[in-house]
C-alpha cells in the first residue's frame, strides 16, 4: 500500500485542520496516511499567553523516519510570505537524508495559509519547492482539475501550487468548504501519483 506523509505545523489549529482533510484526501485514494507535526519551538508559556493551539492530538514526527514514506505532503503557515520556521527547522535538519538521497524520486507537495488574501500564501509555497527539487523528490501541486480555486463568488484560498486556507487575522476564519475540499482533492491527487510512481 502507498504510505503517505501528512506532515504540519500549526499555531492555531487551522492547518491542522486542513491536514486532516488532506489525509482524508489520501485515504480516498486508497493509499495509508499517516498525520504528524513538527516539534514547536516557542517556549511554552509564551505559547500559551499567544493562545497557541497546544492540545493537538498528531504525534511528532522524527527526520529519521521521512524515507519511510512514497509522498510527504507538507503543510505550514505563511509567515512574512515564507514558511513557518518550526516547519523550516525541521526541514533544514535533514541533510543527512540529502547526502545519501533518501527522498529522491518521492512525491512532495505543500499547503499553507495566511491571514489574508494576499500574505504571501504563494510565495510561501513556491519557496518551498526548491527544497523539495533538491531532494530530488517530484513535486506535486493543486491543478485546475480542482475547480473549486476558480472564480470570484466568495473570498477562498487555493492556487495551482498547493491548498491554502485564510485565517484573517486574529485567526477566527476557519477554513471554508471549498478549501478543505481543495485540501482532500491535493491528498488524493498525491497519493495517486505516489501509486504510480511505485507501482
Amino acid at each position: 500500500m502507498t504510505k503517505v506523509l501528512v506532515l504540519y505545523y500549526s499555531s492555531y489549529g487551522h492547518i491542522e485542520t486542513m491536514a486532516y482533510a488532506v489525509a482524508e484526501g489520501v485515504r480516498s485514494a486508497g493509499a495509508e496516511a499517516v498525520v504528524k507535526r513538527v516539534p514547536e519551538l516557542v517556549p511554552e508559556a509564551v505559547a500559551k499567553a499567544s493562545h497557541f493551539k497546544l492540545d493537538q492530538a498528531a504525534p511528532i514526527a522524527t527526520v529519521e523516519e521521512l524515507p519511510q514514506y512514497d509522498a510527504i505532503i507538507f503543510g505550514a503557515g505563511t509567515r512574512f510570505g515564507s514558511v513557518a520556521s518550526q516547519m523550516r527547522n525541521f526541514i533544514d535538519q535533514t541533510g543527512g537524508l540529502w547526502f545519501s538521497g533518501a527522498l529522491v524520486g518521492k512525491v512532495g507537495s505543500i499547503f499553507t495559509s495566511s491571514a489574508t488574501q494576499h500574505g504571501g500564501q504563494e510565495s510561501t509555497i513556491l519557496g518551498l519547492i526548491p527544497t523539495l527539487l533538491h531532494h530530488g523528490m517530484v513535486v506535486v501541486g493543486l491543478p485546475y482539475a480542482f475547480q473549486g480555486q476558480m472564480g470570484v463568488d466568495e473570498v477562498k484560498g487555493g492556487s495551482p501550487y498547493g491548498a491554502t486556507t485564510i485565517t484573517d487575522g486574529d485567526g477566527s476564519r476557519q477554513p471554508s468548504a471549498v478549501e478543505l475540499d481543495a485540501a482532500r482533492f491535493q491528498g488524493k491527487h498525491v497519493a495517486s501519483i505516489a501509486a504510480k510512481l511505485k507501482g
